[in-house]
Formats: C-alpha cells, sequence, structure tokens
C-alpha cells in the first residue's frame, strides 16, 4: 500500500469513526464480509450515459444526466439529442434559447459527436465498466443494507427513479474505508486477457493514464442466469433489489412465455416457479426446467482526467450512426412533420 492510499484510507476510517453512525458501520461491516465472500471481480463491460457541466451553479461540477446503461455511444447519442430536443419543444419559450439548443442537436443528428454545447452548458457522452464480485458460489447477491422500498409490491407499475440522474462525478467522494478502497483499486484497472482485441486493450492502457481517477456509480441490481460457460445477464439494471426481482417474476409469470412461445405445459411449469419466488418475499434465486437465475448486485465506474469523465473509446463499437430521430421543430415552436 503506498502512502497516498494510506493516507486517504485513513481519513476515511477517522470519518466514520467521527460520524459515529450505526447504519454506516453495518454496511462497512457487510462491505467487509462481501470482499471475503465474493474476493474477485467479473467485468461485463463498457456502459455508457450523459454528463452535463452547467458553469451557473456556485460549485460547476459534472453531473449525470442520463443513466449509464446504454450498450452503445450511440445510444446515449440519441439519448441527448431527445433531451435537447425536447427541452426546446417544451422547456422554453425564448426564440434564442431554442435556437441554441437545436444547433446542438443538429450536430448530433449528423455526427457521432461526444460532446456538444449549448447556451454555456457543456453535455458529454461517458463511458464507464460494468462489473460484480464474484465467489466461490458465483455472483454476488444483493446485501442486507442495500435498499430496498418501503412498500414493495408485485404489481406491474413503473419502478424506483434511477440514483444516476443529477449524480455528481465527485471522485473524492466514498461511503467508507472499504469503498474508497476499492475505488484506489480501480485507478490502476485496466483490460487484460486474450478475449479482447489489441486496440481495446491499448485503449485501456491509454485510458489509465489520461482518466487516472475513478467515480463509483450508485449499485444497481440485475437478473442473472448461470450457463455452462458462467453467469449471463438477462434484462436491465434496476435501482433496487426489489425492482429486479419483480423484472424476474414478470419474466417468468408470463412475458417469457409470450416471447419464446412457450406450449401450455412449459408455461405452467415456469408460473407455479414464479409464484414460489414471490411467495419466498426477499428470495434472491428461482430455479425452472434446471435453469437457474440469480438478482445480483452490479458496480460500475467513470475515469475521471483534469476535464472531467472519460468519453467513449477508439474501439468502442456502435451498430448504427446518427440520425435524425425527432421532427423539424423551427424557432418559432412549430413541430414540422413532413420533412
Amino acid at each position: 500500500m503506498t502512502d497516498d492510499w494510506k493516507r486517504r484510507l485513513d481519513a476515511l476510517h477517522a470519518d466514520l469513526v467521527r460520524r459515529d453512525d450505526p447504519v454506516a458501520w453495518v454496511m462497512e461491516a457487510d462491505a467487509v464480509e462481501a470482499s471475503r465472500r465474493y474476493p474477485h471481480i467479473a467485468l461485463r463491460g463498457p456502459v455508457f450515459g450523459v454528463a452535463v457541466r452547467d458553469p451557473a451553479p456556485a460549485e460547476p461540477r459534472w453531473r449525470l444526466l442520463k443513466p449509464v446503461v446504454d450498450g452503445m455511444p450511440q445510444q446515449a447519442r440519441d439519448g441527448l439529442n431527445s433531451h435537447l430536443w425536447f427541452t426546446a419543444k417544451d422547456g422554453t419559450d425564448d426564440p434564442a434559447v431554442r435556437r441554441a439548443l437545436l444547433a446542438a442537436v443538429s450536430v448530433l443528428e449528423r455526427d457521432p459527436a461526444d460532446e456538444v454545447e449549448a447556451l454555456d452548458v457543456r453535455y458529454r457522452v461517458v463511458r464507464g465498466d460494468e462489473f460484480a464480485r464474484t465467489g466461490d458460489d458465483g455472483l454476488e447477491p444483493p446485501r442486507p443494507t442495500d435498499p430496498e422500498p418501503v412498500c414493495p409490491s408485485w404489481e406491474e407499475r413503473a419502478g424506483a427513479p434511477s440514483p444516476d440522474v443529477g449524480f455528481a462525478l465527485d471522485p473524492g467522494r466514498d461511503e467508507g474505508p472499504m469503498a474508497g478502497a476499492l475505488r484506489l483499486g480501480l485507478r490502476e484497472f485496466v483490460y487484460s486477457g486474450a478475449r479482447f482485441p489489441e486496440d481495446v486493450l491499448a485503449d485501456s492502457v491509454r485510458a489509465a493514464a489520461t482518466h487516472p481517477d475513478v467515480v463509483r456509480l450508485p449499485v444497481g441490481f440485475a437478473v442473472a442466469e448461470r450457463g455452462v460457460s458462467g453467469w449471463s445477464p438477462c434484462g436491465s439494471l434496476h435501482p433496487t433489489p426489489h425492482d429486479a426481482r419483480r423484472s424476474l417474476y414478470d419474466g417468468m409469470s408470463r412475458v417469457w412465455a409470450m416471447l419464446y412461445r412457450f406450449d401450455d405445459r412449459r408455461k405452467a411449469r415456469y408460473a407455479r416457479a414464479a409464484e414460489a419466488f414471490r411467495a419466498a418475499g426477499r428470495a434472491d434465486e428461482a430455479t425452472v426446467d434446471d435453469r437457474v437465475f440469480r438478482v445480483c448486485r452490479v458496480e460500475r465506474m467513470i475515469r475521471m482526467g483534469p476535464d472531467g469523465p472519460e468519453p467513449p473509446r477508439p474501439s468502442d463499437v456502435d451498430e448504427y450512426g446518427p440520425m435524425k430521430i425527432h421532427p423539424t421543430l423551427r424557432e418559432d415552436g412549430t413541430v414540422h412533420y413532413d420533412d
């Protein structure tokens, strides 16, 4: 451990002692136990979102505008395109403001731009890495101290809002010594292994030099299926364990039967497994037809450099390019659908 690491971890420990917060101590104990039971890190790959830097606040800093969950940079660019277009349409009556926002939209319609500026506000497509802890029994499930809804519901409804939105990208913020140790360790993380192409490996090494600091994003939860070669994600990232459990329940009870055209016997087996999973309350694993599904804990990181969060790398892959995704919006606020 370097002197810099030791000083930072000592400061985090001193802060934990100073706060004398029983909840924080329990969460720290949970993190220590998780590091013992799930000592390894499994990398899933890159994820993308949008960050914004507004110079107007007293302490201007980069904050997340869109959740860092997209699988390709262009998906995040399209999300930014829509944000700016709808802000121009519904968020102002000033033609000059609308003109500035639409100029940024125009850039995003033509080019795979990773940063645009409008009204002195910088918008950037940012790149993160998604990973999970693993141990002898597979991926780490939710921890006892992970937040759950006060009144969890199994009925179909909108899930909890993403904790990413508005999240400040502050490399100096850590929840405790274990979180600080992980963040400091991730600073030196680079891709390795034969499964990565040479350009991906080279970009990873370069990013560790150009963006040497790390921000850990809010923890998410997802469903994974155990296969012959390991665990594979099935579904999107959720803000709470219960949201992920509900997605697994919905999949087994009705959605998968429609998607994969189950026959009546298979449909009934999955429906029974779904009801057993729901009846168990806070269960994190379900089995049906020799398939094992687990609600797992997912972590993400963003690299930071002198000018802010890391944008997409040259080796990141898009399956499609920029395009016009909304009707023409005039400076006076009228929408034209015939262009």
